[in-house]
């Protein structure tokens, strides 16, 4: 009798959420994590189907638990939502189209290596690389089945984001599709300050128009009226004046009817 050969059970592979690692080194890379990730968060907030993820596990096959976590990676066409790691398999096997990588000391020449080998055997269209410190910024695109470096990054637009790199002498700035730079949290929350501020002046500016407005036809109300008790007061007299000839001549028409002289 032939023993046949039991499958393999996916489910008794384990897929931590977690690899034990720290998302940052340093504060310099967590910074450059959070603006990142925050902005390409915003600038998707919008749509539904992009999935924008910081140090998240990504497991892209089903039985393998080879993985990575990339500081930022964006999916296209995956639903947003929680995830305690980014099982590819369960995600219509879409694997993330870009992905971000923030150096620290701490990294190797050997652990970046096998990242690049890793991104480039499972999909990933545009990898992009910077290291903070020395304000070095490497790019790849994918071509065919190999992902390219990238020859010159200071003005490169990402085809999947829309983003553009400009590598200035001392750092690196990027730009959403609209021309707006990437801020970090103060900076926004300065910007929304300084708009409320505004509005709250624009509010009071408004408020003083509106004020001196009705105090204009407040003073306009007051001299219509004033004209108009000055004008019934010009014909009451007019009306008097009337009244008072109407009785002279009444009276000396009577004085001449009696036979006497009005006029010595």
């Amino acid at each position: 009798m032939v023993k046949q050969l039991e499958t393999p059970i996916h489910s008794e592979i384990v897929y931590p959420d977690s690899d034990g690692q720290p998302t940052a080194d340093n504060t310099v890379q967590f910074r450059w994590i959070m603006v990142i990730y925050h902005n390409l968060a915003w600038l998707f907030a919008e749509n539904p189907e992009v999935f924008v993820a910081g140090d998240l596990l990504w497991y892209p096959v089903q039985g393998d638990s080879s993985r990575q976590a990339p500081d930022i990676m964006v999916a296209f066409g995956v639903p947003k939502g929680d995830r305690g790691s980014y099982k590819q398999w369960k995600e219509n096997n879409i694997a993330p189209q870009v992905v971000f990588e923030i150096l620290s000391p701490g990294n190797t020449l050997k652990e970046m290596s096998k990242k690049l080998v890793f991104y480039d055997n499972h999909g990933v269209e545009e990898y992009y690389l910077y290291d903070p410190q020395k304000n070095d910024l490497t790019g790849w695109l994918r071509s065919g089945s190999l992902l390219d470096v990238i020859d010159e990054m200071n003005g490169w637009v990402s085809p999947r984001l829309g983003i553009k790199f400009e590598v200035l002498p001392e750092i690196l700035q990027l730009y959403r599709p609209d021309g707006q730079s990437f801020a970090d949290y103060f900076q926004i929350q300065q910007q929304l300050n300084e708009e409320r501020q505004a509005k709250e002046e624009e509010r009071q500016a408004r408020e003083v128009a509106e004020s001196a407005l009705q105090q204009e036809r407040q003073a306009k109300e007051e001299e219509r009226q004033a004209r108009e008790v000055a004008e019934s007061a010009l014909q009451q007299e007019r009306q008097a004046k009337e009244v008072a000839e109407e009785r002279t001549k009444r009276l000396e028409q009577l004085l001449r009817e009696a036979g006497i002289d009005t006029d010595c």
